[in-house]
């Protein structure tokens, strides 16, 4: 799901990126921010509020509305509305979504769905594109990196590039997320690791011919993301193991010690 904020890369230059915390239109209007009076996420167990602007609204319009092909119908009363300009979806909206692709289908196909959905939203030749632009160097995970900072902001919540070492090698390519605002309203293991996770890897690994790594906190709900590090099989991956959020996920199985969504 990260990689879908990769279309408006070539919108801002990388030494252009807006300035945190400075007031001017931009950020008030295309920006999103979090509207917390401390500035930052949330203590675990509440819910962080964001100050959504035109730009986050749009990309979460966009997004669910390609969802929406693959969705199973929403219950009686909670139909989104139809906008013309994609801006009548909230996030909380976009979640539930996110919620009704998962119903019915395996954790494979789920994955098979985001990734679907995230080619559909790239021009045609888009992923040969990137790998001619971003072969896996150290520049190109430590600038990737840096983009994912400001441009999914909207999805993720805030984060901080950060120094991360790969085979011996110390580079600023890692994003630490400080609070991973899809996990903290959907509040489902499974939805992060099926439908953001596995597939964000996947789509730069494979697509893009980038390597990246996901290694979600299901303790404080943070998240470090690795660029140029080979994602492990998910046999292997420690989040394949997680149980369920038992007391804030209304799937939640508590009678498993693995998320159940994690199994199918």
């Amino acid at each position: 799901m990260v990689a879908l904020g990769l279309q408006a890369t070539h919108l801002i230059a990388p030494q252009k990126l807006p300035i945190r915390k400075q007031r001017t239109f931009s950020n008030i209007v295309i920006r999103c921010s979090i509207a917390e009076p401390s500035g930052e996420p949330a203590p675990l167990g509440q819910k962080t509020k964001y100050n959504d602007g035109l730009f986050a609204k749009a990309f979460m319009g966009l997004f669910a509305r390609k969802m929406e092909k693959f969705a199973a119908a929403p219950k009686a009363g909670t139909e989104p509305k139809k906008g013309v300009f994609d801006y009548d979806y909230d996030y909380e909206s976009f979640v539930e979504v996110s919620k009704r692709v998962m119903q019915g289908r395996s954790r494979l196909q789920q994955q098979q769905v985001v990734r679907q959905v995230l080619l559909s939203m790239l021009p045609p030749g888009a992923p040969a594109q990137f790998r001619k632009l971003f072969p896996p160097t150290k520049w190109a995970a430590e600038f990737n990196a840096a983009l994912t900072v400001p441009f999914f902001y909207w999805l993720v919540g805030p984060s901080e590039v950060v120094e991360v070492e790969i085979n011996g090698v110390t580079q600023k390519s890692g994003v630490h997320i400080k609070k991973c605002r899809y996990l903290e309203n959907s509040g489902c293991v499974g939805m992060c690791v099926n439908m953001c996770k596995i597939p964000t890897q996947d789509f730069f690994t494979n697509e893009f011919g980038l390597p990246l790594t996901m290694i979600p906190n299901f303790e404080d709900m943070s998240c470090e993301m690795v660029y140029g590090q080979v994602p492990p099989s998910f046999e292997e991956d420690e989040a394949s193991k997680q149980p369920c959020f038992a007391e804030i996920c209304s799937m939640a199985n508590p009678k498993s010690s693995v998320c159940h969504k994690l199994q199918a």
